[in-house]
């Protein structure tokens, strides 16, 4: 049953509710009556529906833990179920107490541009793809009134790309130095991720049996947030050859005790690769950033793209052309000279 009560100048609406032995009310201030009597009108009819509305009482952020522990952890692999319990703590942080009742696109934008100040759009848009997908959720479960979550954008700048790809002169005094002083287990780590432009949780899962006379066999990845192992898609199952001087150097590597080549090092590769290129006077990319040049060094001599994407195990030439065709600088130069020539020769 609907009660309107005027409060000063605006109207109090509520809506009884009966649900599992519970009674329980949705309210809503208006500033007019006719407004307050439609809501009511529409959510007495949403009861003759069978919607759930009790449950749009329920704060969105524990909607969004149960939906996944509940819902998503049947459906995707261990390691992606792990992401979205991290992103079910920034929901909490994002959201609080705010019910589902109180859900709109304005309520979420505003949320997801707070979050956007802090961080890249890439990592925003993805956390906003996993809230989106909630909210069609609870949409469909008759928790919130309306599909709001397509009006939801994200918005923002991205930093600088941090997974700088090296020149060619940096990667040549790179590689030279770690070849020079292979006894640092890193430094042959580093030295393959140069080779093979293998991700680094590829890498720390190598062992020996990962090895053939001259490669690699990609088989699995190692995550800091999972125990699971096995690799995203089927395309990053792959053989990588390797040079004799590199296959050599990784077989004199000590095996840890838990049977990889590698120690997982508290996944501080980034850090310690930090602290090395300043060694070197080499500006700073990450350890992601040792893939994309090796990525561009193939492409600056012309390697065949379907090698590439092979090698580097995406799902397919578009990722690659889409992520990798940055061409290191001493590569554009002449190519930027090779074109002003044939221009100037007509």
């Amino acid at each position: 049953m609907a009660y309107i009560t005027k409060r000063g100048g605006s109207y109090l609406a509520q809506v009884s509710l009966y649900q599992q032995g519970e009674h329980k009310r949705l309210t809503k201030t208006f500033k007019n009556k006719s407004d307050a009597k439609l809501w009511s009108l529409e959510i007495e009819l949403a009861k003759g529906n069978g919607k759930q509305l009790a449950n749009r009482l329920t704060p969105f952020a524990s909607f969004f833990e149960n939906w996944i522990y509940i819902v998503k952890q049947r459906d995707v692999k261990e390691s992606t179920f792990q992401n979205y319990v991290q992103v079910s703590a920034i929901v909490k942080e994002l959201f609080g107490d705010i019910q589902l009742k109180d859900l709109n696109d304005i309520v979420v934008q505003k949320k997801i541009d707070e979050y956007a100040k802090t961080h890249s759009r890439k990592t925003t848009h993805e956390l906003l793809l996993k809230i989106k997908t909630a909210l069609r959720d609870s949409y469909a479960r008759g928790y919130i009134a309306n599909d709001f979550a397509g009006l939801v954008k994200t918005r923002g700048v991205d930093p600088p790309k941090r997974n700088r790809a090296l020149s060619i002169t940096e990667f040549k005094r790179l590689r030279k130095f770690v070849l020079d002083h292979p006894d640092n287990e890193f430094h042959v780590l580093v030295l393959l991720a140069l080779e093979t432009g293998m991700r680094r949780g590829e890498l720390l899962a190598i062992r020996p049996e990962s090895l053939y006379e001259y490669g690699i066999h990609v088989r699995h990845s190692i995550s800091p947030t999972s125990k699971d192992t096995t690799l995203k898609t089927d395309n990053a199952k792959r053989d990588i050859s390797i040079n004799k001087s590199v296959y050599d150097l990784i077989q004199k590597v000590p095996v840890e005790e838990n049977g990889y080549v590698f120690s997982f090092d508290g996944f501080k590769q980034s850090t310690r690769l930090a602290a090395l290129l300043r060694e070197l006077d080499i500006p700073k990319t990450t350890f992601h950033g040792l893939r994309d040049t090796h990525a561009s060094f193939l492409f600056a001599q012309d390697i065949d793209l379907v090698y590439v994407s092979k090698r580097l195990g995406h799902v397919n030439i578009q990722t690659t052309q889409n992520y990798y065709l940055e061409l290191m600088p001493e590569k554009k130069h002449e190519q930027d000279e090779d074109a002003l020539n044939l221009l100037d020769s007509l």
